[in-house]
């Protein structure tokens, strides 16, 4: 394919999901590709291998040097944009772009029809309400998938032989700070809390990242209408260059007004996508069809409606989608009943805020808490959730710091502390929470802390609590 890349020399800053695909792409289009990467560890080194075999230059263990002659340079979305790398880039006018953008910037290049983008970022959530938003998209009858930071290279969506009518983009901040160009059909912020500061540098920051979302928006620009804070995803909304007529739509827990989706007596209604707003709802589906029906699950499913009623995808559809959606292990899922005691693995909430979430969704619990806190403070969180405490089990690093503030805010909770932080320490932990739990109550794993000070990730975290309650049960 002839493209404005054919000779170029661009600089791929990055192995692993993006990089790789990104470097693959670009060499098939005629460009001089170098890959800069930080680590030298085998996982690298077999990925240059398998790059340097199609003639793509590899540097390992050098991630901040500028190749001579580069002309463009596209980052890993992690890659900070303090890294030397980037200033040497903006001193010698080097453009940089992320995977998202140049995914943009590749649309219909072969000559099909380019499929338009429904866009979703938020602190929390994304993954669920883009993973809902393809079954409902399929479910109207769309070619679609889900993408981008699901876990699935947007790159090899634009690029691939399969073709589509509408994508469901799940977007970071890290992605959205890369990509100036990008103009979604419509886009959705769930929710704005303060995460990865210490790589955007400040809250204004992140969520103008987060903003970007909304720029050059066709359709609609869904916000939570139950968002409090500055900013607000509404003040994003408000914020945004859009295109002529596109309009804002908000969701929420409670009655909806005219242009937002909400809840009635049990069921999910739309006062957005209908005729005489002002006067007619139209019934999307039942609270019963979102799986798992909490609060904040509601929102998501709420949001993913919206995007796909934007894109003219009709009510039956909504309401079928939701019911065939199956969520990701470890988000707030059912593990077992124990003598009339629930076990749930939300392993998933690795930060303050989706730990909110999770504990706001039952009336009693024991709570198993704790890991890397990753500069977090939990007296918020406590405090806000304090009279739902039955009582509280902590392990790992940070434990301390919700110790502290459970001291301070639910001074009357039982906690227990277990001073260890090898992987064993989640069958004690269970088995602690055993005891604190009554007929009726909750025990459920929310961390609000990475996991990485004792397991791999938050998925082994959370099977490790599956085992756990397992076990209690044989």
């Amino acid at each position: 394919m002839p493209s404005e890349f054919t000779g170029k020399h661009v600089t791929v800053a990055g192995l692993g999901v993006s990089g790789v695909p990104a470097a693959k792409v670009l060499h098939g289009l005629g460009a001089h590709v170098t890959v800069v990467n930080d680590g030298a560890d085998e996982r690298a080194r077999a990925q240059a291998a398998e790059l340097e075999s199609l003639g793509v230059t590899v540097r390992l263990g050098d991630g901040d040097t500028l190749p001579e002659g580069t002309e463009l340079i596209v980052t890993a979305p992690g890659w900070k944009p303090t890294k030397p790398l980037f200033t040497a880039a903006g001193q010698a006018g080097v453009p940089v772009w992320g995977d998202v953008e140049l995914a943009w910037r590749l649309r219909g290049l072969d000559g099909r029809k380019a499929a338009p983008w429904l866009a979703v970022t938020g602190t929390n959530g994304k993954t669920t309400t883009v993973q809902m938003l393809a079954s409902i998209l399929k479910a109207a009858g769309l070619r679609t998938a889900a993408v981008g930071n699901i876990g699935v290279s947007l790159l090899d969506a634009v690029t691939g032989e399969e073709e589509y009518d509408v994508l469901a983009v799940e977007l970071s901040s890290y992605q959205l700070h890369w990509a100036p160009s990008l103009r979604a059909h419509s886009a959705a912020v769930l929710n704005l809390a303060p995460d990865h500061l210490d790589w955007h540098g400040s809250m204004d920051a992140y969520a103008a990242d987060k903003g970007r979302i909304y720029e050059g928006n066709r359709v609609a620009c869904v916000y939570n209408a139950d968002a409090t804070g500055k900013p607000s995803t509404e003040d994003l909304v408000r914020a945004a260059d859009v295109e002529e007529g596109c309009r804002a739509i908000g969701f929420t827990l409670g009655t909806p007004g005219p242009s937002q989706l909400g809840v009635v007596e049990g069921l999910l209604v739309d006062r957005a996508f209908v005729e005489d707003r002002q006067k007619n709802a139209q019934e999307l589906a039942e609270v019963s069809d979102v799986d798992p029906p909490a609060p904040h699950n509601i929102a998501n499913a709420l949001a993913a409606a919206g995007l796909a009623r934007a894109f003219g995808v009709s009510a039956a559809a909504v309401r079928d989608g939701l019911r065939a959606f199956t969520p990701d292990a470890h988000r707030i899922a059912h593990v077992a009943d124990v003598d009339g005691v629930a076990y749930v693995d939300d392993s998933k909430a690795t930060n303050t805020h989706a730990t909110e979430a999770s504990l706001a969704a039952y009336e009693s619990i024991v709570w198993i808490a704790g890991g890397l806190a990753k500069g977090a403070t939990f007296d918020e969180l406590v405090a806000g959730a304090a009279e739902r405490l039955r009582g509280a089990v902590l392990i790992g690093a940070d434990r301390a710091l919700i110790r502290e503030a459970l001291a301070r805010h639910a001074p009357e909770v039982p906690v227990v502390d277990l001073d260890r932080t090898d992987t064993g320490a989640m069958l004690q932990a269970v088995q602690e929470a055993r005891r604190l739990a009554r007929p009726g109550d909750t025990v459920l794993l929310a961390p609000a802390c990475a996991s990485m000070d004792m397991f791999t990730n938050y998925n082994q975290r959370g099977d490790a609590f599956a085992q756990a309650v397992r076990e209690l049960g044989a």
